[in-house]
């Protein structure tokens, strides 16, 4: 799967020791672009974690795996990174949402429908 979107927060580094040696993971939240942006929180792994890409304010491309497990009779869900491309930098790409904006000249009586013209008798109560 792909996401694009900005980063907007690094959290912080781990790094541990497990039966197979050094281990560290770095996840971070992007936020993505249209008219209800969502932030998403992704996981990061070992090498395939791309500091040049993962700094706050660059837009990027992320192609990850969902992954699920249960602890406990719980279930969690993790997003795993295995590819960081970057696309740009804040401002540099205007954002995708944009409302459409009102007519800039004011309509005039001859482009409204003829049962709406001025002069003629509407029967509205108000």
């Amino acid at each position: 799967m792909d996401i694009k979107g900005r980063v907007i927060q690094l959290l912080a580094l781990q790094t541990g020791e497990g039966k197979n040696g050094t281990w560290k993971k770095q996840d971070f939240v992007i936020e993505t672009d249209g008219q209800y942006p969502k932030k998403v929180c992704i996981s990061a792994w070992g090498d395939k974690i791309n500091e040049g890409a993962l700094q706050v304010g660059n837009e990027v491309n992320i192609s990850f795996d969902v992954e699920s497990r249960e602890y406990n009779g719980r279930w969690y869900t993790d997003l795993k990174a295995w590819k960081i491309d970057t696309l740009g930098a804040t401002g540099s790409e205007p954002s995708s949402y944009s409302a459409s904006a009102p007519s800039s000249r004011p309509a005039s009586v001859t482009e409204l429908p003829s049962s709406l013209q001025a002069g003629e008798d509407d029967n509205l109560p108000f």
